[in-house]
């Protein structure tokens, strides 16, 4: 009836009857056959995904290449229009137009929520119509970061555990540990609730004295956030640290009728409750005047050689140190060169004692150059005696040998003047028996 009715018109206001006004068969194909092109051809819809994080704002774009003003619209996942050209059909008010023309529609979602996550689809109204979708991914940051401490004190030697929380994040967050500056390795395990996950890191860590005080750090890696992290100070007690001080004399040995003042210095945690002074294997001379971690003798004597020793203890345990004396004699000249001494051969085996066992303090162990000075002296002392006594020795020799030597041509000539002949002097200078081993003698 339509077909028909158009051609009726055309005869009507071309005045004419009504057979010429019938199109020809082949026009009509042609008319019929360009209706079946679509007039969208040529023209390209253009999206990007989108990602953003839980709570933000969101932007939508479909824009259009070779536009010819077709229509634009918008349609959330469930396929429900958002936008129809710059008119909003849903009834959702956190979604906005930024901006609207014939090559562009530009939305903003604010507020987003993992709900909105999904496929947005941009169709672009031409025959036939054409349609692209982008994927929006929401990511939610960890919440509640927190590090749980098995024991909020700990003993120096102790193992403790250490657990840190990243909970309802998407996708999954990467824990990582740090004590310090330096990164320690942990144990993670993930949880899934729905779409969300949890995740969980267990650190081992041995504790010493030196970690008391120490931050230890649980840190964070997720897309949507930098930087987030939580940290737990360590707290480790441990027992005393002992060390002995000779505060007099200052330089030099310790020698008899001399005084001689130490401190002990203890520090641990909790701090020392109790400093005390001790003389190992022996009973502490009467004379002695401890005063706290102060111990004193005023006048040394050969009797007071020992080892002392300082104790601390606090309610971690118990620590020593020990202080090794030695009383030399009163300072006195240089010996004369004919005297030998051996006084100062102990001291290489005290030093070697002080070198082994750092805890130990040496008397002597301080005053090497002096006991250096006093070897050097005895030594040059006993190297001038030798001289002299070898000098002495040559001479006699000297002496010696030469008187022998006439005492032998004087018997020998006795024998020559006592001969009547030749032969009985040659019998005579040769000698019997005993002027044999007369000679052995004297060449010996």
């Amino acid at each position: 009836m339509a077909s028909r009715t158009e051609p009726s018109g055309c005869s009507g206001r071309g005045g004419g009857g009504g057979a010429p006004g019938i199109l020809p068969l082949p026009l009509l194909l042609l008319l019929a056959a360009a209706a079946l092109v679509p007039r969208g051809d040529g023209q390209n819809l253009v999206t990007e995904d989108v990602t953003v994080v839980e709570g933000e704002v969101a932007t939508i774009s479909c824009r259009v290449k070779n536009s010819d003003d077709s229509v634009i619209q918008l349609l959330n996942p469930n396929r429900q229009t958002i936008y129809f050209k710059d008119f909003r059909p849903l009834k959702d008010s956190r979604f906005q137009l930024v901006n609207f023309s014939n090559s562009e529609l530009r939305v903003s979602l604010t507020n987003v929520s993992v709900s909105d996550e999904g496929r947005y689809f941009c169709q672009l109204y031409t025959d036939p119509p054409q349609e692209i979708y982008t994927t929006m991914t929401v990511l939610v940051p960890p919440r509640n970061l927190m590090i749980d401490i098995q024991k909020d004190i700990a003993t120096e030697g102790e193992e403790i555990e250490l657990n840190c929380t990243a909970m309802a994040s998407r996708p999954a967050t990467t824990i990582r540990w740090f004590k310090g500056n330096k990164e320690l390795k942990g144990k993670s395990e993930v949880e899934q609730w729905y779409d969300m996950f949890t995740v969980t890191s267990q650190l081992l860590l041995t504790v010493g004295r030196e970690d008391d005080g120490v931050p230890v750090i649980c840190l964070v890696d997720h897309p949507a956030v930098k930087d987030l992290q939580t940290q737990r100070y360590l707290e480790v007690i441990y027992k005393p640290q002992v060390r002995v001080l000779q505060n007099y004399p200052l330089q030099g040995l310790t020698r008899e009728g001399e005084p001689l003042e130490l401190t002990c210095t203890a520090f641990g945690k909790p701090q020392p409750t109790e400093v005390k002074w001790l003389r190992v294997d022996d009973e502490m001379p009467q004379h002695v005047v401890v005063s706290g971690s102060n111990l004193l003798i005023n006048n040394l004597n050969k009797t007071d050689n020992g080892t002392y020793r300082c104790e601390a203890s606090n309610a971690v345990g118990k620590s020593s140190a020990d202080y090794m004396l030695f009383v030399y004699d009163p300072p006195t000249t240089i010996p004369p060169p004919t005297t030998t001494t051996t006084t100062t051969t102990p001291t290489t085996i005290t030093d070697t004692t002080a070198t082994t066992d750092p805890a130990v303090h040496d008397s002597r162990a301080g005053d090497e150059g002096s006991i250096r000075a006093v070897d050097h002296a005895v030594i040059g002392g006993v190297v001038a005696v030798v001289v002299f006594a070898m000098l002495c020795l040559l001479i006699i020799l000297g002496r010696y040998f030469a008187r022998h030597k006439g005492t032998y041509f004087t018997h020998e000539a006795k024998g020559a003047d006592d001969a009547a002949d030749a032969d009985t002097a040659i019998i005579n200078a040769e000698g019997g028996q005993n002027n044999s081993e007369e000679k052995k003698e004297y060449f010996i």
